[in-house]
């Protein structure tokens, strides 16, 4: 089936503030597309877009429940839910976009296929392996899910080709598609201050989840200021561990020696990023992280584990440094290799030349353009 010329939608289950961003990103780079953009969404993404005349915004609502359950039960209502929408939309949509969220989403994937739509399943590439890993109860459904949405997808797109092997997707190969929806505003994130003049050594910017490694960094820090007690570390962010990180460093008499931010506002982001030398990034998990990218624009060094899409990024000692694993003695170490490397000046300009290469708005358009093209023939 040819659609032509295509109409957009995008469906993601109901996000939450940290979403925005990329949310934003991908239907900015629709509306560069299309003339206009359907957006199904809950949580912050609905009220992100009530004023933007090119996007029309639909609501969903979602309430988790207590007992497994009940979870699933309200996790199924829910895509009933999405599900209606997309039929009322029938007329206007060609093609939906399922985004956050989207390895889960069976049900209206199945509704949009039935309805005779093209289906782009757009995937961070970690879909639910933390979950898996955590081996939670509700782990075993979500793998059925995943593969049933790939299974039914017209065609995935993924950040790295490298997801192809980490996930196991090699069945899929004829579907996989490689582009991803971030790019930078360079007039905020920019370097503004040299790495010598920055207030605080290392920093931590992201979710507080186990996934992220967060606690693992927190745990390191110890090790960091046996060497430099004279430095401050900073931590960024929010989430479930926050309550144990800050209840950590009051017993470990840290919290005098660590800035403790909490959510930092995307506006303010850059500010913070030109105050830190070297941003550590110890995620067992990832996608291609933003932090990354905004520290790497404003010349603020990157540590990171090998994980998602870093490595096509991130090449050590070249563009930041790449650490073994994340456990806080591992962490201590490379922060110390990095931040007496002898070419750190060259590592920070390389960092931010490829940046400004690679994730413009321009490039992000064109690789989208090349999606719809070819689901268009």
């Amino acid at each position: 089936m040819k659609i032509n010329p295509p109409k957009i939608g995008i469906v993601t289950f109901p996000v939450s503030q940290a979403g925005v961003i990329p949310l934003s990103n991908l239907v900015n780079i629709f509306c560069s597309i299309v003339e206009e953009v359907h957006v199904v969404t809950g949580g912050d993404g609905f009220t992100a877009f009530k004023n933007n005349k090119k996007v029309h915004p639909y609501l969903v609502e979602h309430n988790s429940g207590h007992t497994l359950f009940s979870r699933i039960f309200k996790y199924v209502q829910t895509q009933i839910r999405i599900s209606n929408k997309l039929f009322k939309l029938r007329k206007d949509v060609n093609c939906w976009v399922f985004f956050i969220g989207a390895e889960g989403l069976v049900i209206p994937i199945l509704t949009a296929k039935l309805l005779r739509k093209k289906v782009v399943v757009a995937s961070a590439g970690t879909g639910f392996k933390p979950a898996k890993a955590a081996n939670t109860d509700f782990a075993f459904f979500l793998g059925l899910l995943q593969t049933c949405t790939y299974y039914l997808a017209n065609k995935i797109v993924l950040y790295s080709k490298g997801f192809v092997e980490q996930q196991g997707l090699g069945k899929y190969k004829n579907k996989i598609f490689i582009a991803h929806e971030h790019f930078l505003d360079f007039d905020l994130f920019k370097n503004q201050c040299q790495l010598n003049d920055r207030a605080f050594l290392v920093g931590y910017i992201g979710r507080l989840s186990e996934e992220k490694g967060a606690f693992n960094f927190v745990k390191a820090i110890s090790a960091i200021l046996a060497e430099r007690n004279e430095s401050i570390c900073f931590i960024g962010g929010d989430g479930q561990l926050k309550d144990n990180i800050e209840k950590y460093l009051l017993e470990n008499n840290l919290n005098k020696k660590v800035k403790f931010a909490g959510w930092i506002s995307h506006e303010k982001l850059p500010q913070y990023l030109n105050d830190i030398k070297l941003v550590v990034i110890p995620s067992y998990y990832e996608g291609l992280p933003n932090i990354m990218l905004e520290a790497m624009a404003c010349g603020t060094l990157v540590l990171a584990t090998p994980v998602g899409a870093i490595p096509d990024f991130i090449k050590d000692s070249e563009t930041g440094f790449i650490m073994e694993d994340n456990s806080p003695g591992c962490i201590a170490t490379n922060i110390k290799r990095a931040l007496n490397h002898p070419d750190i000046k060259q590592i920070e300009n390389n960092a931010m030349t490829l940046v400004k290469k690679e994730f413009t708005y321009g490039n992000a358009v064109l690789k989208y353009r090349e999606l719809f093209d070819k689901l268009c023939s």
